[in-house]
């Protein structure tokens, strides 16, 4: 997601206009609302003071609107967060052990999400089973989902199922 795309949704949960939010960070009143709907609609990026500003009205924490940086654990925070708002994965508590869990309830994506965790923990268990090496696990990590789909297609036209 986007910084627009996250400025957006922050502002429409603290229930704040284009116009509210951009006087709030110093905008002048004729032009607040044209500023911030140039940072939404990904027009414009504000610069790294005026995302500071944005979040101080907002009350989030910069990295919340930044486009999130896995190579940080506040960014890996950010990207968790997101797979809750866009994807429906929650965080659960199985036996004492956190973990992340594709919630069927008012998901729209659950099937989707269903599908990658399904054949991910596949080819996890395949490796584990050393079914698989490490090399041909990573390659399908790296090419999934093109690579899942020409299997499916070559298992469909032999009439065969996928037992993975």
């Amino acid at each position: 997601m986007a910084i627009g795309e996250r400025i957006k949704r922050m502002r429409n949960l603290r229930k704040l206009t284009q116009s509210e939010l951009g006087a709030a960070i110093g905008f002048a009143e004729n032009t607040a609302d044209v500023r911030i709907a140039q940072y939404e609609s990904g027009k414009r990026t504000p610069k790294e003071n005026y995302v500071e500003h944005i979040a101080d009205v907002l009350k989030v924490s910069p990295h919340a609107l930044a486009v999130p940086d896995i190579d940080s654990y506040a960014g890996v925070h950010q990207i968790l967060f997101a797979l809750e708002d866009l994807y429906g994965v929650r965080i659960s508590n199985i036996d004492g052990e956190f973990c992340l869990v594709n919630d069927k309830y008012d998901n729209p994506s659950y099937h989707d999400m269903y599908n990658l965790f399904h054949d991910w923990y596949s080819q996890a268990e395949k490796l584990k089973k050393h079914e698989i090496t490490q090399e041909e696990y990573d390659d399908w990590r790296y090419n999934y989902p093109e690579l899942n789909a020409v299997k499916i297609k070559q298992l469909s036209s032999t009439g065969m199922e996928d037992n993975t």
